[in-house]
């Protein structure tokens, strides 16, 4: 069974950098894309960063280039780096792997059970 299982979340001040990291217990190679989400309170859980198998990545325009998507093959472990930090990025911040399963290209989805971030003012 596929587990992804997200670390590294707390709480840091405004300005600050925080990394959060996405532990795959298969080869994270397996999958063809992996994606950070968060969710606020009160809100819709929405992408933050997009990383293809490839090696691609695209982020939320909101961001500004202060967050970065990586991903360590060798240790099966997805990243995210995210400095500037700012009260509005407080949030449940999830892992999400997708595979591609046929050539009609219907997938399947794994999900982490979230880490809290929390940027104080």
């Amino acid at each position: 069974q596929v587990q992804l299982v997200e670390s590294g979340g707390g709480l840091v001040q405004a300005g600050g950098s925080l990394r959060v990291s996405c532990a795959t217990s298969t080869r994270i190679s397996s999958f063809d894309v992996m994606e950070w989400y968060r969710q606020a309170p009160g809100k819709q859980r929405e992408l933050v960063a997009r990383r293809t198998g490839g090696g691609s990545t695209t982020y939320a325009d909101s961001l500004n280039g202060r967050f970065t998507i990586s991903s360590d093959n060798a240790k099966n472990t997805l990243y995210l780096q995210m400095n500037s930090l700012k009260p509005e990025d407080t949030a449940v911040y999830y892992c999400h792997g997708v595979r591609i399963v046929n050539i009609e290209g219907a997938t399947r989805d794994y999900w982490g059970q979230g880490t809290q971030v929390t940027v104080s003012s």
